[in-house]
């Protein structure tokens, strides 16, 4: 399971261009998945609606990583688990299921990242 949570400082420091020293290198994984969705996180005006996303993006972007993996590869196929997308909303106090669909996602990078 990836969980991240809504309002994360981090996120909201990564969508920011200030130099974070130290961090900035954690921060870039955050980045790189800010600039595979850059289209629809510019669309979003509201700081905090955008951070939110961001923190959705980053748990689905680290799921697909996990789908790359070759010994997760091959316990999905022996249905030995499942690879779950979450999202921690702290207001609230409840877990927020992304829906990831391995299969789906699976079928889309198989071709390059099949190394079974």
């Amino acid at each position: 399971m990836i969980c991240g949570h809504y309002g994360c400082g981090g996120v909201r420091t990564a969508i920011s261009t200030t130099d974070m020293g130290i961090l900035n290198p954690w921060l870039g994984y955050i980045r790189d998945v800010y600039r595979l969705h850059k289209k629809e996180l510019n669309a979003i005006k509201s700081i905090d609606e955008k951070t939110d996303r961001l923190v959705e993006l980053n748990v689905l972007e680290h799921c697909i990583n996990l789908v790359k993996i070759k010994d997760v590869q091959k316990a999905l196929l022996e249905k030995r688990i499942r690879i779950h997308g979450w999202v921690f909303d702290m207001q609230t106090g409840k877990l927020v299921n992304l829906k990831f669909n391995t299969k789906k996602v699976a079928g889309k990078i198989i071709d390059i990242y099949n190394i079974l």
